[in-house]
C-alpha cells in the first residue's frame, strides 16, 4: 500500500522510522531513502545496527534549498534520481521515501520517474512518503494519509534543533 505522513508538525520522519523498525523486527527488508538530507543525524547510528534496513542518501549535505546554486540543484537532482533507482531496484518489502514531498514539489528529481515508480509499484511492496505538501497525484493514490499538525514547537521561541530530538 501507499502511505503518506505529511503536515507542518514534527514527527513525519520519526513515524516512518517507527514503521521501518517494526517491519525489520518482523523480518522484512526496508529501504530507508532520505531526500534533501545529507548531514549526520542520530537515527543513522541506530539504523546502521539493523541488518534489515538499508539506508540510502546523498553522500554530501547540500544545505537548505534557498541557498542552493543551479549547479547544486542539478547535482542533488542527479543524486535523488540515483536514490530512486537504487530503492526500487532491490528486493525490499518496503521503500520509505523520507522528504520525497519536498524534493518532488521543487523538481529536484525526475518527477515522471518518481511518479511511475511509486504509482506502478508491485502489490507486495509498502511505500511510505514523508514531508510537507504531498503532490495531489500521490494523495489521490494513497491508502493511508496521516497529517501531523503543529500545535506548539519550541522553535517559535528561539530554541534551535536539539541532537537526539530533531536530528
Amino acid at each position: 500500500m501507499l502511505q503518506i505522513y505529511c503536515g507542518e508538525g514534527k514527527g513525519k520522519t520519526t513515524a516512518s522510522l517507527g514503521l521501518a523498525l517494526r517491519m525489520a523486527g518482523a523480518g522484512m527488508k526496508v529501504a530507508f531513502v532520505q531526500f534533501m538530507k545529507g548531514g549526520d543525524t542520530a537515527e543513522l547510528a541506530s539504523l546502521s545496527l539493523i541488518d534489515n534496513i538499508d539506508v540510502m542518501r546523498c553522500d554530501r549535505n547540500y544545505g537548505f534549498y534557498s541557498t542552493l546554486s543551479d549547479s547544486d540543484k542539478a547535482k542533488l537532482s542527479a543524486c535523488h534520481n540515483d536514490l530512486l533507482d537504487r530503492a526500487f531496484g532491490g528486493t525490499h518489502d518496503a521503500v520509505i521515501l523520507d522528504e520525497l514531498n519536498f524534493a518532488y514539489g521543487h523538481g529536484l528529481m525526475d518527477c515522471e520517474k518518481a511518479k511511475s515508480l511509486i504509482l506502478g509499484r508491485k502489490n507486495d511492496i509498502e511505500i511510505v512518503i514523508t514531508g510537507r505538501s504531498p503532490a495531489d497525484v500521490f494523495v489521490d493514490a494513497a491508502d493511508y494519509i496521516s497529517e501531523i499538525k503543529c500545535i506548539r514547537h519550541p522553535y517559535k521561541n528561539g530554541v534551535t534543533a536539539r541532537k537526539g530530538i530533531e536530528y
